[in-house]
């Protein structure tokens, strides 16, 4: 098979949670087990840290591959959904699986696999496990899917763990409490593997002290270890000065990711890196600022608070459920413009009623519909857009919606692309 052929048969063959929603998830570990256990259980070859969250799980993986990286380890990275290329999920060091591995993999595991039938998901995970254990990667920074205890990452025993935020999504699958949600999550904690909380959230702390207790795993919350003592943003970078309270010194970072939410992360993520260094890894105060100074391009992250121009100013971001979207609409208070204009598109498995109430309803709308099956109509989202008061035209395509803001656009106007992964993932 050539590469887009190899695609299609895993796109299109198999469940696809990212497509299709709920029906590809699998509510268990057994095909992964044993796919696992067909290739000879990789998994347990690799040093691992392992990343849950309900948000900023993804930029959180990104900085801390940046860090390892930069401090001298072959860095191995998982993640997911893509936004571009399918093999932005798998990274060695920044670079993208090569197209022949894919292949390669997906040729001799074909057969076995099919009597294992699995889904998209479960197989790029086999994929991520078998080719760093194949490249003998010094650490692989591992991401939850969806949820944390009956996700497909689930099966590797990580040095540290890392869980970001619990905020509500995917509550079809895990729950519609935040303990309930955060119950899930926090089956990521191992026995005796420390685990970093990257924010305090009061509702959830019983569900984590309670997991770590009953499994001997030392945990500590990010935020009562760190305080923000200024943040300001300057030439593209988020600028932030940080009191370690356990050593009662200050640093100051800039961040490359100019999101104010990556505030919450960076916590989380120095935190981890701590109990990194007392896992034996060597990683100097000068290579941390040095990596979080150039995430993007360390790692290829994409679709993080990022311009895509100026005159007027284009953004996309893909936050995508009620913390997302109030974190990007705190994050555009930041600038000055005439107008906003909102390229939105939204998956139709999500409560988006109450995303909706929570956007400004002086901005133009350009509603569309994201590239896969899961996307709602546009011109259904457009109705429910309007009883809450919100008004603009629909768009067949993300693409279409965009160049539409273009041509309205002035030159002092600022145009967003949000509301899903997917639609940002459609312009980029």
């Amino acid at each position: 098979m050539t590469y887009q052929q190899t695609l299609d048969y895993l796109f299109t063959k198999l469940p696809m949670y990212q497509r299709v929603g709920a029906a590809a998830y699998k509510a268990d570990l057994n095909n992964t087990i044993a796919i696992c256990k067909a290739l000879g259980n990789p998994e347990k070859k690799i040093k691992c840290v392992h990343v849950a969250g309900t948000n900023g799980k993804g930029s959180s993986s990104h900085m801390l591959a940046a860090v390892l990286q930069q401090a001298g380890y072959k860095t191995g990275l998982y993640t997911s959904p893509h936004l571009v290329d399918f093999r932005e999920r798998i990274k060695i060091n920044g670079k993208e699986i090569s197209k022949t591995e894919v292949v390669k993999f997906v040729e001799e595991n074909k057969i076995v696999f099919e009597n294992i039938e699995p889904s998209f998901f479960e197989w790029t995970v086999g994929l991520a496990f078998d080719y760093f254990a194949k490249q003998e990667v010094d650490v692989a920074i591992i991401e939850v899917g969806l949820g944390g205890r009956l996700d497909s990452t689930n099966v590797i025993n990580p040095v540290a763990s890392l869980i970001t935020n619990i905020g509500f999504d995917h509550m079809n699958l895990l729950g519609n409490t935040l303990p309930l949600i955060a119950e899930e999550k926090a089956g990521i904690i191992k026995s005796r593997v420390p685990v970093t909380i990257s924010q305090t959230q009061l509702q959830v702390i019983s569900v984590f002290n309670n997991k770590a207790k009953e499994l001997k795993a030392p945990i500590e919350f990010a935020d009562k270890n760190y305080k923000v003592t200024s943040v300001s943003h300057q030439n593209n970078f988020l600028s932030l000065e940080l009191l370690h309270k356990k050593t009662n010194t200050k640093q100051t970072y800039n961040l490359d990711l100019q999101g104010s939410y990556q505030i919450k992360n960076v916590m989380g993520v120095l935190n981890t890196i701590e109990i990194l260094k007392e896992e034996g890894f060597l990683i100097e105060e000068e290579v941390i600022h040095k990596a979080l100074s150039q995430v993007q391009k360390l790692t290829g992250l994409q679709g993080r608070w990022q311009i895509l121009q100026n005159k007027p100013l284009v953004i996309a971001d893909t936050g995508h459920n009620p913390d997302g979207i109030k974190e990007v609409l705190e994050n555009l208070k930041r600038y000055d413009f005439k107008k906003l204009h909102f390229v939105l598109g939204v998956v139709n498995d999500k409560d988006i009623t109450s995303i909706l109430k929570m956007l400004p309803k002086d901005a133009t709308y350009y509603f569309c519909k994201a590239s896969i099956p899961r996307a709602l109509d546009e011109k259904e989202l457009s109705i429910q857009a309007k009883k809450e008061g919100l008004s603009g035209k629909t768009f067949k395509t993300a693409e279409e919606g965009l160049i539409a803001a273009k041509k309205q656009a002035k030159a002092a106007d600022l145009i967003f692309v949000g509301g899903s992964t997917f639609t940002v993932a459609d312009i980029l």
